[in-house]
């Protein structure tokens, strides 16, 4: 039952990666330090955006528009953080 409970933990923890990658990568291509002519990261980032996007635009509909300002983010990763906290705390460890 450990590694279950220790499989879901790094799941969770590897999205949350994936989260800030697609974080990261946003704002580079968004301030021009890399180009869309490099096919390898936008195809990271097309990928990156299809794994991240369903629950951030959920969350994206009932947050006000802050006028540029996306923090749908770390909406979604404080959301994270809690799950996993009531999962660590409330987990049945036998």
């Amino acid at each position: 039952m450990n590694s279950l409970f220790n499989f879901l933990l790094r799941i969770v923890d590897i999205y949350t990666l994936l989260i800030f990658a697609y974080v990261i990568l946003a704002w580079l291509f968004h301030f021009k330090v890399i180009s869309f002519n490099n096919i390898f990261l936008v195809r990271m980032y097309d990928g990156l955006k299809k794994m991240t996007d369903p629950p951030l635009d959920y969350i994206r509909r009932y947050i006000p528009n802050l006028g540029g300002i996306d923090i749908a983010p770390v909406i979604l990763i404080l959301i994270i953080y809690l799950l996993k906290d009531l999962l660590i705390e409330y987990w049945p460890i036998s």
